[in-house]
């Protein structure tokens, strides 16, 4: 076995805590990357991990070994980098994320043109509306819907989406129409909110005439799944929040109906986050240029406009 790559599994056991994550990771067997752990214990004479039935815990010999172990590891892809800028042949892997339904309509619906035109690149997409620990898991690139805000990350702003609070007629027509945002909550109105562990909608910024306010808004159920939310509207089970060019169809359609047209949510940031190392990466480089043009193109097309206006935004 590659040394390098025993140094990788242990990097990532480290980070995510058992084996079968880290090996998902790797793409290796939790058999294999017991046996990586085991033979990089032997070399080092030292035992890495306090292991119990559900987590293993670097020992002190594992979180000196692991600080050394990270620099490793950043040095060989900052060289592999390099060497591809150099070359122009971009080769590697890329863990990219985005939240579930941008990641389907916009990212991963993408990943095979990439491929074709990149072919040594390897991409792994994770898409999930959870909160994804961009440092922590690896990631090399991460789409978001919202604001940065973790200083050591990076940002390229792609553009600004607009949002737009709807609701289907039947729902309309049965628990009458909010005249004001304030009667979002007097009238108890079912809103229809994105939560899940770490989660910050318990709450919707919308821009009043007084400026923008936050409004503690509930409902019966949630969902951890932006698209369940969108079909609960059409169902008739309440009202949402989201990006306009996720639900203009249904509302050109009358499947949905915009409310509160005076008090709209706070605009937001489609953005690529990135760790700031992965900077000069020219595979991180190509994978954003790429995805921002053809978000920027297929936003414009679902939201009838020729084009949208890019945001050159870096933090």
């Amino acid at each position: 076995m590659s040394y390098l790559d025993n140094v990788r599994v242990f990097v990532r056991v480290v980070e995510l805590g058992t084996l079968s994550a880290a090996g998902r990771d790797q793409r290796v067997t939790p058999a294999v990357a017991s046996n990586r752990i085991k033979e990089l214990e032997r070399h080092l004479g030292v035992r890495l991990f306090n292991r119990t039935t559900r987590k293993l815990s670097p020992t002190e010999h594992g979180r000196v070994f692991y600080e050394g172990a990270v620099k490793i590891i950043e040095a060989v892809n900052e060289a592999e980098a390099a060497i591809a800028d150099l070359s122009r042949n971009p080769k590697g892997s890329l863990r990219i994320t985005a939240p579930l339904g941008i990641g389907r309509r916009l990212i991963a619906s993408g990943i095979p043109e990439f491929h074709d035109k990149y072919p040594d690149i390897e991409v792994r997409v994770r898409l999930s509306d959870h909160n994804v620990d961009i440092l922590a898991e690896g990631v090399d690139v991460a789409f978001k819907l919202g604001v940065l805000e973790d200083s050591n990350l990076r940002m390229r702003g792609i553009l600004k989406c607009e949002r737009v609070l709807c609701a289907s007629p039947d729902y309309l027509s049965r628990r009458g129409t909010p005249k004001t945002a304030d009667a979002l909550i007097a009238d108890k109105h079912d809103c229809l909110l994105l939560r899940y562990p770490g989660s910050k909608e318990y709450y919707w910024t919308l821009v009043t005439a007084e400026g923008p306010r936050k409004f503690e808004v509930g409902g019966p159920y949630d969902s951890d799944d932006g698209d369940v939310l969108t079909q609960w509207a059409l169902e008739g089970r309440g009202i949402i929040n989201k990006p306009l060019f996720e639900v203009k169809a249904h509302l050109a359609e009358g499947r949905l109906v915009e409310i509160l047209k005076d008090s709209p949510p706070a605009t937001v940031q489609l953005a690529a986050i990135y760790p700031h190392k992965r900077f000069q990466d020219p595979k991180v480089r190509l994978m954003i240029d790429f995805m921002a043009e053809r978000c920027q193109r297929l936003i414009g097309k679902l939201l009838g406009e020729e084009q949208v206006i890019e945001m050159e935004v870096e933090a």
